[in-house]
């Protein structure tokens, strides 16, 4: 998870994994975009979560934070208020899974090929998983996830990842560790492009670092010139600009 492990930044490499984001130059002045969110974290403090209690909103906020951390490259998930963004996800018909498949029989040691497997949504999915590496800290460090170094908290973070930190020892017979950080970083690089009528992606701020127009209805004429810096600033579906 460290730029020092991969030897490229955290940031370009989140932001390529994603396919249509990729092929957008980072061209965009850092110092502007900053300049466009000046109280992003002060406002983010004055956020109530309607779903995560509050020690499970702090370590989605330290998670977030270490996944793609404020740095030279640009703002960092809590800039972009990713932590609202996914708080806001768990209470959509998507968080509660109420258009997905839960009937059993239930298989969660299959295959991905076969689809969801676990035998309960992504609300219980995240409430788990975060229990689980909070009781791992605690046994391990003596500390919650979210009190942790920001160095141990990427090392915390890059053993889920690797799937070894081992669940079922905590009592968990369906989720591993490995999954839940799919998910959690799938969600952090959701909230840090999408919309910002969704929760994250503050300010569009996210979006002038990448340079992307964002919802304008026209730009036709600009898309045979390269190497050109797009001289507009991101459009939200609502038409706020920045």
């Amino acid at each position: 998870m460290t730029e020092e492990k991969t030897g490229i930044g955290r940031r370009p490499f989140i932001l390529g994994s994603l396919i249509g984001i990729a092929s957008l130059g980072m061209k965009c002045g850092v110092s502007s975009v900053f300049a466009a969110v000046p109280d992003a974290k002060e406002a983010l403090s004055h956020y109530q979560p309607e779903f995560f209690t509050h020690d499970e909103w702090q370590f989605i906020m330290a998670a977030c934070d270490r996944i793609i951390p404020t740095d030279h490259e640009g703002p960092g998930a809590l800039d972009t208020h990713v932590p609202v963004f996914i708080d806001k996800q768990m209470l959509t018909p998507y968080g509660k899974g109420d258009d997905w498949y839960m009937s059993a029989p239930f298989n969660s040691k299959a295959s991905k090929l076969f689809g969801y497997q676990m035998p309960f949504n992504l609300q219980v999915l995240y409430r788990k998983g975060i229990a689980l590496t909070n009781q791992y800290c605690r046994i391990t460090f003596n500390q919650a996830f979210c009190d942790l170094p920001a160095k141990v908290r990427d090392d915390v973070l890059t053993r889920l990842e690797q799937n070894s930190v081992n669940f079922a020892e905590y009592g968990e017979a369906d989720l591993n560790a490995g999954y839940f950080f799919t998910r959690l970083l799938e969600n952090t690089k959701e909230g840090y492009l999408a919309d910002p009528q969704y929760g994250g992606n503050f300010n569009m701020a996210a979006w002038k670092m990448i340079n992307f127009p964002g919802a304008r209805a026209s730009y036709p004429q600009w898309i045979k010139i390269h190497n050109v810096k797009y001289p507009l600033g991101p459009v939200a579906l609502n038409g706020d600009t920045a």
